[in-house]
């Protein structure tokens, strides 16, 4: 029977962009997210914008516009890094919103109804150079606990220990730098305290937490009474004013994460769904994934206001580490501190999102970006391993299609469906990186079935059409169950391999069984090497300089262009000849596959004036004819074993001659004066021009 799921990840502050430290978890979420739809369980993903604070009302202030222009423009920028990395939300919300106003407002009666809240003078951090109390984050000091320093106001990012701002040791005001006074108000707390039974039963025994998360709870805070939980902030601050204490808002943690909740009522009161049926149902599984950091309010404060006021409990809260990038913190300086936008910008998503899925497991261990590992695991695996199945494979049945029967394979094909088991099990544990090497081991064992059947060789024996089509049947039917297998991770990769073969992939049973008879589209290019330059390029966009050091280097650079130009002062003699061509665009120029090519045959064609024949090599026995309009320039016997950058994928053209299958690029007006291009030393025949 199908399991119902409703599916959170943390909200993200609406103070800043998202950046690939963000991205762990959302790609981790929406990977967990689509096995589970896959499956054919009714599984739910809901998130939203976190938006109070005071973070927010000062930088609106700054920016001299109201905190509801901001956070809707903000929110515009989050969905859309999110919607290019391919993460879809059921329901993407905001806690500035009408619904989670009232969902808090109920809780807060729930709260108030059983006693657990109760008023306390308070002590306050106070910034005279700003003229305001500050919010926890807007003090960094020494962990009063641990003497880690440089610490937030609320909780130590190094020992876990929650404290109010005024317990730090040496505290400034990250706003202005002073070092702030104290004062006092009155503040509205809940009496956690009075929670203590529960909330020991549920981390200890309800399995809702990782065994080591349970332990440190134990450890650190169940031993000892808990602490009040300080749940308003008084005027000004941008948030919902609490109903029953004018002057008083709650606290941001407080609506923050009934925003998974207002989420689902959004949802609900679109599709038709009842809430109930998801918040308050003995049948739904609700699963929260989030970072180590904010392990305290979703394991301790938020079960606590759920049982309190009848809601469901976690069924698990699926905990995460920090990102390091080449085995350090993201440094802004250093370019490592990198944005999504940046990213995306030079890279293609899928990149990460496999990456990111060969890192993480169900622990908690922080997990690193080594630019390099990145470049090599992407272009090993999914270019070297997976896509090139297809690549070498699916051209040579374009015109057949898949044999009518399932070709022997020496037991390939079912070896990988038992296989499946074992994968949907990792991925349900959230084991990524054990999925994604067990489905690199089948890979590893589909290729060399290609490698010594050697389509590219049958395909030159007519004798052999129907042995080659029964490998290249064998080499997609291993290449789709690699697919399937990936689909969380890669859904662009299923979507492209279904149209290849003509039948979405929808479910991951479809794995069991093999596609036999069916058409086989053209073969369209699926993913590109990763190449180091555009990594570096990344990085380089991402370093923030700053001061007297940004306007010495931007001087350097301008004064370096200056050299550039005077030194090479080209004539504009050509492009006045033959001016610019109409603009056009990315789509349009990417479906001009320019390859590396070498000339392994070249001869004159009698009776034309212009043309030599050329057949050009493309690797793996693949070749074309063409004939160029180069003859007055070049000697044919000269041209023999030259590499070229030919146009590969331009349609066959008929001539007097001959068939003409592509194009060798020259540049040049004509006649004696026609240069053909060659690459660049390195390069490889058959590698694409980018």
């Amino acid at each position: 029977m199908p399991r119902r799921l409703l599916v959170t990840a943390a909200l993200p502050y609406a103070n800043g962009p998202i950046h690939l430290g963000h991205l762990v978890e959302y790609l981790q979420t929406d990977i967990w997210v689509r096995f589970q739809k896959l499956m054919g369980n009714d599984c739910r993903y809901f998130c939203a914008d976190d938006t109070h604070g005071t973070a927010i009302m000062l930088r609106a202030r700054q920016e001299g516009r109201s905190e509801e222009d901001l956070i809707a423009q903000v929110q515009q920028e989050h969905e859309q890094d999110f919607a290019d990395f391919g993460i879809e939300f059921d329901n993407y919300g905001s806690t500035n919103s009408p619904e989670n106003r009232e969902i808090c407002a109920k809780i807060w009666t729930s709260l108030r109804d059983k006693g657990l809240v109760k008023e306390k003078q308070v002590s306050q951090l106070y910034d005279p150079e700003e003229g305001i109390f500050l919010a926890d984050r807007f003090v960094r000091g020494t962990c009063p606990k641990c003497d880690a320093p440089d610490q937030p106001g609320d909780n130590c990012s190094s020992c876990g220990t929650t404290y109010s701002p005024v317990d730090l040791i040496d505290p400034k005001s990250t706003l202005s730098g002073a070092t702030p006074e104290e004062g006092s108000a009155l503040h509205l707390f809940i009496e956690l305290e009075q929670l203590h039974s529960f909330l020991e039963e549920w981390t200890q025994k309800s399995g809702a937490l990782q065994p080591e998360i349970a332990n440190y709870l134990k450890g650190h805070f169940l031993g000892d009474a808990l602490r009040d939980w300080d749940i308003s902030r008084p005027s000004p601050y941008f948030g919902f004013e609490i109903p029953d204490y004018p002057g008083n808002y709650w606290y941001v943690w407080f609506d923050a994460p009934i925003g998974y909740m207002a989420s689902t009522q959004q949802w609900c009161d679109r599709t038709g769904e009842k809430f109930d049926d998801w918040w308050r149902s003995t049948d739904c599984e609700v699963h929260h994934f989030i970072g180590k950091d904010i392990t305290y309010f979703h394991t301790l404060f938020w079960p606590g206001m759920l049982k309190v006021a009848g809601y469901s409990l976690p069924t698990k809260v699926h905990i995460h580490g920090f990102l390091t990038v080449d085995g350090e913190k993201m440094s802004k300086s250093k370019g490592t501190f990198v944005r999504a936008r940046s990213y995306l910008d030079h890279l293609d998503p899928a990149y990460l999102r496999y990456f990111y899925a060969s890192k993480l497991s169900s622990k908690i261990d922080d997990i690193d970006l080594s630019l390099e590992e990145f470049i090599t695991k992407v272009n090993t695996d999914l270019v070297g391993k997976v896509v090139n199945l297809a690549s070498r494979s699916a051209k040579f049945v374009r015109k057949t299609g898949l044999s009518a029967e399932y070709p022997d394979d020496g037991g390939l094909f079912q070896q990988a469906a038992e296989a499946g088991e074992e994968i949907a099990a990792a991925y349900e544990a959230c084991d990524y990186s054990r999925a994604m090497r067990l489905i690199m081991a089948l890979a590893d064992r589909a290729n060399p079935y290609v490698e010594e059947a050697k389509p590219w060789e049958l395909r030159k024996d007519e004798a052999q059409a129907e042995r080659l089509q029964d490998v290249c049947t064998v080499a997609l039917n291993l290449f789709r169950q690699l697919a399937i297998y990936l689909t969380p991770v890669l859904p662009q990769l299923a979507k492209q391999t279904g149209q290849l073969l003509g039948e979405p992939i929808t479910r991951w049973s479809q794995a069991q069984t093999p596609l036999v008879g069916t058409p086989v589209n053209q073969f369209k290019h699926m993913l590109q090497r990763v190449e180091p330059k555009k990594v570096n390029a990344m990085i380089e966009d991402s370093k923030e300089e700053t001061g007297e050091g940004a306007a010495a280097a931007s001087e350097s650079q301008e004064s370096k262009s200056q050299e550039f130009v005077d030194k090479w002062n080209d004539p504009g003699d050509s492009l006045e000849a033959e001016p610019l061509a109409d603009e056009c665009t990315f789509d349009d120029f990417m479906k001009v596959d320019l390859r590396v090519a070498r000339i392994v045959e070249a001869e004159q064609v009698p009776d034309a004036r212009k043309l030599l024949r050329l057949k050009l090599s493309l690797g793996g026995g693949v070749y074309k004819q063409v004939f160029a309009g180069i003859k007055a320039a070049y000697d044919p016997e000269k041209l023999v074993g030259r590499q070229v950058v030919c146009v590969a994928n331009l349609a066959p053209r008929k001539m007097k001659f001959g068939v003409s299958e592509g194009m060798v690029v020259a540049s040049g007006p004509g006649g004696e004066e026609i240069f053909v291009l060659s690459p660049d030393e390195g390069a490889k025949v058959g590698q694409r021009v980018h």
